[in-house]
């Protein structure tokens, strides 16, 4: 380990997974407006998961699976592609992916930001219950399914299902989807969603303009199962 004036750079070539985020964990409070940089992931599962201070973290290189996973406060930065469940159950802060992100990327996220430059698989969002979600590429099958609350823009297109029992969650599209899921509607966009849209792609660092967007929201005829109209989902 060696520090260059506030930067911590920490070698996964040269420690262990374990040792790097117990140091993360244990040494929390004194990092707390620190730069740490984790070099050589090379597709490790769960690095920097559980951060609960407002340091900032640079991984340089291509994670595995649950990468930052249920982050509070902290600003993590993969200067690659993530595995599955990237910034898992996050509570607070930002998790910025630089490339690409497979499946389930924010599941049950209750709040923050999640940026992902490139694409996004399967399930992006799945049961997000707060904060934003923003795709500057396409996303895969059933994104945003069982979002309850929180937003989901995608600059791509996106693939079928999307929106799947949508709760309270908005999606924001600019390109086209191969289908909505059950119980997902487009609706108009007022000037709220154009003000709220513009803020989310200036915080993602994206040149889109918000009128290219339409909005998918939930059409609640889900809300309340009834027997005796025979109800399909």
């Amino acid at each position: 380990m060696a520090s260059v004036e506030e930067d911590i750079v920490m070698d996964l070539a040269r420690q262990s997974l374990r040792d790097v985020n117990r140091f993360l964990h244990k040494n929390g409070s004194s990092l707390s407006g620190k730069h740490v940089r984790i070099l050589n992931p090379a597709g490790n599962h769960s690095v920097a998961v559980g951060l609960n201070e407002t340091m900032t973290v640079q991984i340089d290189g291509h994670v595995g699976y649950y990468a930052a996973g249920m982050n509070r406060q902290s600003t993590v930065t993969i200067e690659g592609n993530a595995g599955c469940g990237v910034a898992e159950n996050m509570m607070s802060g930002t998790v910025h992916v630089r490339g690409n992100a497979s499946t389930c990327a924010g599941a049950s996220a209750h709040g923050g930001q999640l940026f992902i430059d490139g694409n996004a698989a399967s399930r992006c969002g799945i049961s997000l219950k707060g904060g934003n979600i923003v795709v500057g590429g396409d996303v895969g099958t059933l994104s945003g399914f069982m979002a309850q609350a929180g937003r989901i823009v995608i600059c791509g297109d996106a693939g079928p299902g999307l929106g799947d029992s949508l709760y309270e969650a908005v999606i924001y599209l600019r390109g086209e989807h191969r289908g909505l899921g059950a119980d997902a509607c487009e609706e108009p966009m007022s000037d709220e969603d154009y003000d709220l849209l513009q803020k989310l792609l200036v915080a993602a660092r994206t040149n889109y303009d918000p009128q290219q967007f339409k909005r998918i929201a939930s059409a609640r005829t889900l809300y309340h199962w009834n027997a005796d109209r025979d109800q399909e989902y």
